[in-house]
């Protein structure tokens, strides 16, 4: 084959990719429709194994009903910090950040990295900000494929979480009394768990082969989408919302004072700051403080009280699928939770078949399968984790830090191929997610091979 051929078919891997996105243009429906298919399907499941319909029907508002509280803060989470990926400021970061680079393999290397990083400060920030990187990288690199730049940034930030000490299990087994505590028997640090060596290591190794990956995974020149091609966003210029008239009347001089602002954001650092000295940093650390730190930094960003509210209604509809998704998910989580239900089956099926040095590999396979059906995290490891943790204490010299671990990177890796959290990221740019959900599909393949080859063999070594 001449090079002119290879050129225009791309790379071995662009061509193993290509495979996954028939599925995308196919198949794959919108992020809503494969919710309510997920849903239907854990009921007629659940029926097959016995439950009767007015149990799981009465299981399914519980579940659904049990995350209005949870669906709004995801939702203002996703809504606080998209106002502040999306300043002008920010955007002016990122663009001195863009200009520093001038090849392809550079961009996609920065752009992979940044992920990881923004990702362990904050997983929404990650979600909206990467792709916005994306965007200011496509503009002045040519010969960028942005599907995979905005699918290859999406796996960092749920890769992220996996050596975040902010995840939703690290953060609350270390507190003492959490009811993730009382599961596992006992509160652990984060350095006994999401900083363990074993978790350490399998960090590095997927973080470094999703850049290789990304970065060897070309298309060829007839089949290059570029930022122009697809992202309906992408001359969008960000908005100060600065008022700009001058005040006429009193109410008018109200609206447009700054120093409204900067008090209410003081307020919220200095009690931040409080929080962190009195409790500890990663007791501290909540939902509630990660939102309201980014309603503090949007209070500077947009100090007008007029332009700060029109900053975060701009922003709104980013959350639209995550709050109205999420009660279904939970809904789902309801049936899934029955006692003996489809959950418990699905992992004493996996289980019930390993060994010491399998069960992480088991816990981690079958954390990938309930997650399809429970994306959050917390709402899982209430239905996998006690059994995961009497696995590991029936089975002589099992891990269960090694478990849990596993447990953290299955929740994280079929989050590739459930579309809830990708949602707002396609939204700032302007995409669909038959654009990219091939490219997540086919990432997701390698997480799982990876992984699962990691939990069995590094633990040989370390």
């Amino acid at each position: 084959m001449t090079k002119k051929q290879t050129a225009d078919r791309g790379t071995l891997l662009w061509r193993i990719s290509k495979k996954f996105n028939f599925a995308a243009e196919k198949i794959i429906p919108d992020s809503f429709v494969f919710c309510v298919i997920l849903m239907l399907l854990v009921f007629v499941l659940s029926l097959f194994i016995g439950k009767g319909p007015v149990e799981l029907l009465t299981a399914w508002w519980g579940g659904l009903s049990s995350q209005f509280v949870l669906a709004f803060q995801m939702g203002l989470m996703v809504i606080v910090c998209a106002t502040c990926a999306r300043s002008p400021q920010v955007a002016k970061l990122l663009n001195g950040i863009a200009k520093l680079v001038n090849t392809r393999t550079a961009a996609l290397i920065v752009l992979m990295l940044f992920g990881y990083v923004t990702s362990m400060l904050n997983w929404a920030f990650c979600t909206i900000v990467t792709p916005i990187l994306a965007m200011h990288l496509a503009k002045r690199i040519k010969g960028l494929h942005f599907p995979m730049m905005v699918a290859g940034g999406y796996s960092c930030m749920i890769l992220g979480q996996c050596l975040g000490p902010s995840a939703t299990l690290y953060s609350n087994l270390a507190i003492e009394g959490s009811n993730y505590a009382k599961i596992v028997g006992q509160s652990m640090s984060v350095a006994d768990t999401c900083y363990n060596p074993m978790n350490i290591v399998l960090f590095c190794v997927l973080a470094v082969c999703f850049i290789l990956l990304v970065l060897f995974t070309r298309p060829g020149e007839g089949e290059l989408v570029e930022l122009g091609d697809i992202a309906t966003q992408a001359e969008a210029v960000p908005d100060s919302f600065k008022i700009t008239e001058k005040p006429e009347t009193f109410a008018d001089k109200m609206n447009a004072c700054k120093p409204i602002m900067w008090i209410v954001g003081l307020f919220i650092f200095v009690y931040i700051i409080y929080a962190i000295v009195t409790q500890g940093f990663l007791k501290a650390l909540n939902m509630n403080l990660v939102i309201f730190m980014f309603v503090g930094i949007n209070c500077f960003l947009f100090p007008q009280p007029r332009a700060w509210i029109s900053a975060h209604a701009a922003s709104m509809h980013l959350a639209t699928d995550v709050m109205l998704q999420f009660p279904f998910y939970g809904a789902i989580m309801g049936m899934m939770y029955v006692e003996n239900g489809l959950g418990t089956v699905l992992i004493n099926a996996m289980v019930s078949v390993a060994t010491a040095q399998t069960l992480p590999v088991f816990s981690f396979l079958s954390a990938c399968l309930v997650n399809l059906f429970i994306p959050s995290q917390g709402g899982q490891f209430t239905v996998q984790g006690p059994l995961i943790v009497a696995a590991a204490k029936s089975i002589p010299g099992a891990n269960l830090v090694n478990c849990l671990n596993a447990f953290v990177y299955g929740d994280e890796c079929t989050n590739l191929l459930q579309p809830l959290y990708v949602i707002p990221a396609l939204s700032v740019v302007g995409m669909k997610l038959k654009d990219v959900w091939g490219f997540m599909a086919f990432i997701c393949v390698f997480w799982l091979v990876i992984v699962c080859l990691g939990l069995y063999f590094i633990p040989m070594f370390i």
